[in-house]
């Protein structure tokens, strides 16, 4: 046996200038990142070179069509971290990608030695001869048309011939010893010319690393608001005489539709509106006996009446769910519906296709079970027995729902089905409708929420609704903004028909309308069940779910009279919305920044994004102050970066403060670094901040 040791390859993995760490990439760019259209993509690399000379670093970024979109000059990180970090941003739908190019930086180098040479007295005409000669080099290649490195194709004609101009302007006044030196190498340190090698720096050795695929998506694929309801229990009226509810219809849920478009949502979601089982059909309270009139689970489908194709009759007809959707988006909504996948004991899978299902050895089919709950009305899919015959019939119900105008689904438990299968599922609907939106409904562990994100699901339910401490909060702000932000996208419901959470049940209206302000600020995605609104907050007995719920029974609602008695929060919700409308600072996640405070039951946080890339001046910075206590007055002393605010000169005052505006109340004050803030949640549990300009 040969004991010789192997010839290496002479091909290196590394460039000339190394490369690595690029984020974000997704599995080693086994799926892609995501983003949606507007995105500020934050891109990050190390990049290094041996010695000491100067490096840079450019974040590139390809459309679709593999032409250069933007080229972002990115900064250094923390000293001797070799770190960078970028900007991109994307502005249409389809699939993009992007690389890392790290060059080696000659002006730099140069300058460096020249600044400290020059002072020190040391050389001082031969470091001005070696400027000279660098920028001579650098206008003759612009003006030869050599290669140039990807990023620079984005300059204009126009741009290069001024660069060239400019770099040989400056070579003369480097090279003209009838000049004094101060003034000479002034000229090589002139703001016109570090403006121009700040767009477009002077770049040799540049080096590339592999280009990774960005997804960007359309904007509700990321941003938006959700409100659900009922549609059964719109309208519905209980008829004394034959002492049985009247359920509501497609009809009569449509007159509620003005309203939840007039508190800014822009997504409505509905559950399941199939035909419910009646073969162990659950009553009032999840309990095992249901009455003839009782409407059962809608989570329960299928029957006589049909599957997960149908409609259910009490409903109407496919004419008037087709009225319904139209009449949404008349009003700026887009509706959204249920995919449950499971089946009541009467749909008609379980009869047509009981491999479908799991067989138990009594011969019985297996209900659905999440202990110590109990689901005797659902019975669950089995995914092993036949998964190409019950993927393709899940593909053709989905297919019939977007093209009766369905282009978001709430997708039900998806971690209790195969991941391939979701990753089978929605690359195949992507690829004939790529606007289709998939919400996980995955309360689960967090390896499983992920894989779901990585596999395709645009968002994610979240354990948002279980955060209620200032260390909860911010150590979940920061997994959700920054270590799962390329591939999870938070949705931070306040609430669902299965969640009444504890610290809503006993803190009154304070504790609802400051959830809703770390939701709606704190992630583009945000959602809202009915009911919310009116602070309903009684749970069944020793349990976080609603007495009387929803999902079995009819649950009518008078908004009208809680409005008129000054006890609806729908024009609290609505002015949320409002305010995520007005500022793009609030569209994205990854800009999520905290600040500290000295009371632990305050929590500070802070957005700011540019409305142009690359113009400080364009700024949107809005800062966020809660009182998570909703039973006590909290004062505290806010200490904020400023660095994280974006602040520019023209925003600071003499005194280095700056004015901002509560877009809740309407108070201005003159903010700094250090700030005291006393918050009363009965009168208003937060400050949401705009920073403006100062008065004159």
């Amino acid at each position: 046996m040969s004991t010789a040791p192997k010839r290496r390859s002479t091909e290196t993995r590394y460039g000339r200038i190394p490369v690595s760490d690029v984020q974000p990439v997704v599995e080693g760019g086994a799926f892609p990142a995501k983003a949606v259209v507007g995105q500020d993509v934050r891109v990050s690399a190390t990049a290094f070179r041996e010695g000491h000379d100067s490096v840079g670093a450019t974040a590139v970024l390809y459309a679709p069509d593999g032409s250069i979109s933007q080229a972002a000059q990115m900064t250094p990180g923390a000293p001797g971290s070799d770190a960078w970090h970028g900007l991109l941003r994307p502005e249409s739908t389809g699939t993009w990608s992007f690389a890392v190019e790290a060059w080696d930086d000659p002006y730099g180098t140069w300058h460096h030695a020249a600044a400290v040479k020059i002072a020190a007295g040391v050389e001082a005409e031969l470091m001005l001869a070696e400027g000279a000669k660098l920028f001579a080099e650098a206008a003759a290649a612009l003006r030869s048309g050599d290669e140039r490195p990807a990023a620079d194709e984005l300059a204009s004609p126009d741009a290069v011939r001024g660069d060239a101009d400019l770099y040989e302007a400056v070579a003369r006044i480097l090279a003209d010893t009838t000049l004094v030196v101060g003034e000479r190498l002034e000229a090589a340190e002139s703001p016109t010319l570090r403006a121009a090698l700040a767009e477009r720096p002077i770049r040799r050795f540049v080096t590339s690393s592999d280009r990774f695929d960005l997804l960007v998506e359309r904007e509700l694929a990321g941003r938006g608001g959700w409100y659900e309801f009922f549609p059964r229990s719109e309208g519905a009226v209980y008829d004394d005489a034959a002492g049985r509810f009247v359920p509501g219809t497609f009809a009569t849920a449509q007159r509620r539709l003005p309203a939840v478009a007039a508190m800014g949502f822009e997504i409505l979601y509905l559950p399941p509106i199939h035909p419910i089982g009646r073969t162990h059909r659950k009553g009032p309270n999840n309990t095992l006996t249901a009455s003839e009139h009782d409407p059962g689970s809608p989570w329960a489908i299928g029957s006589a009446a049909g599957g997960h194709d149908a409609i259910h009759p009490d409903l109407g007809t496919e004419a008037d769910f087709a009225r319904f959707v139209a009449r949404a988006e008349d009003l700026g909504l887009e509706v959204a519906l249920d995919l449950a996948l499971q089946a009541s004991p009467d749909h008609p899978w379980a009869t047509e296709h009981p491999e479908w299902f799991t067989e138990r050895v009594d011969g019985t089919i297996a209900y659905a079970e999440n202990p110590p709950k109990k689901y005797q009305d659902i019975y669950p899919l089995n995914f092993d027995n036949d998964p190409e015959g019950l993927g393709n019939e899940i593909l053709r119900i989905v297919r019939l729902w977007i093209d009766r105008g369905v282009k978001i689904f709430r997708v039900d438990n998806p971690h209790t089905k195969p991941v391939a299968f979701w990753e089978w599922l929605i690359g195949a609907v992507g690829e004939e409708h790529p606007d289709v939106v998939f919400l996980a409904e995955a309360f689960t562990r967090p390896a499983m929420m992920h894989a779901l994100g990585k596999a395709g699901f645009q968002q994610s339910y979240t354990y948002f609704t279980w955060r209620n401490t200032k260390t909860e909060l911010e150590e979940y702000f920061t997994e959700v903004s920054r270590e799962s932000i390329a591939f999870f996208r938070p949705n931070f419901w306040v609430n669902t028909p299965d969640i009444l959470p504890e610290f809503l049940q006993f803190g009154g209206p304070a504790a609802f309308k400051l959830r809703a302000v770390l939701a709606a600020m704190s992630s583009p995605l945000w959602g809202v069940y009915s009911g919310y609104e009116l602070c309903e907050h009684v749970a069944r007995p020793g349990s976080g779910e609603y007495i009387d719920s929803e999902k079995f029974e009819y649950r009518p609602r008078d908004f009208a009279a809680a409005e008129a008695a000054g006890t609806s929060l729908a024009p609290y919700l609505a002015r949320l919305n409002q305010i995520r409308h007005s500022h793009p600072a609030l569209d994205d996640l990854a800009n999520l920044e905290l600040h500290s405070a000295t009371d632990d039951s305050t929590i500070v946080f802070s957005k700011s994004k540019r409305r142009s890339p690359g113009d400080a001046a364009s700024a949107d910075t809005i800062v966020v102050v809660v009182n998570l206590d909703p039973h006590g007055t909290r004062e505290s002393t806010i200490t904020l970066n400023l660095e994280a605010l974006d602040l520019t000169p023209s925003l600071i005052g003499d005194d280095g403060k700056f004015e901002v505006e509560d877009l809740l109340s309407g108070q201005t004050w003159r903010w700094g670094e250090h700030n005291y803030v006393r918050l009363d949640p009965h009168v208003e549990p937060a400050h949401i901040l705009h920073l403006r300009r100062p008065s004159s």
